[in-house]
């Protein structure tokens, strides 16, 4: 069960990574789109789980080992922002999020079936 505590602090931290992924080290990223779609914070705050979209990339594994390579950077960004908020900043750890692939496979399913009209009776 999340607690209110961890809810503000998940929020907190996926509105400043947001803004990290889109201004400030979007040099690393090749221009590509980068948005935080959700983040978990464990319940005594040292691991955050960030779940991405890659938007635009048709190379997502490689563009999240991009992200893993600069997670030092991306912390130490993230430090510079909430770090008079909170006492630590967790470890980052970095994940596709696949819903909306997950979705749109779906979609692209119901609109290949054919189903036939009821019959009435």
């Amino acid at each position: 069960m999340t607690s209110t505590r961890q809810l503000k602090f998940s929020r907190l931290i996926q509105k400043e990574l947001a803004e990290i992924f889109q201004k400030d080290q979007k040099s690393f990223f090749s221009g590509n789109i980068i948005s935080v779609t959700q983040v978990d914070v464990s319940p005594d705050f040292s691991i955050a789980h960030v779940y991405l979209s890659l938007v635009l990339d048709r190379e997502k594994e490689k563009m999240l080992e991009t992200v893993h390579n600069h997670k030092g950077d991306i912390k130490r960004s993230l430090s510079k922002k909430i770090g008079k908020q909170v006492r630590r900043i967790p470890d980052l750890k970095f994940y596709l999020d696949l819903g909306a692939e997950h979705a749109q496979k779906m979609d692209d399913i119901f609109k290949d079936l054919h189903i036939p009209p009821a019959e009435d009776n």
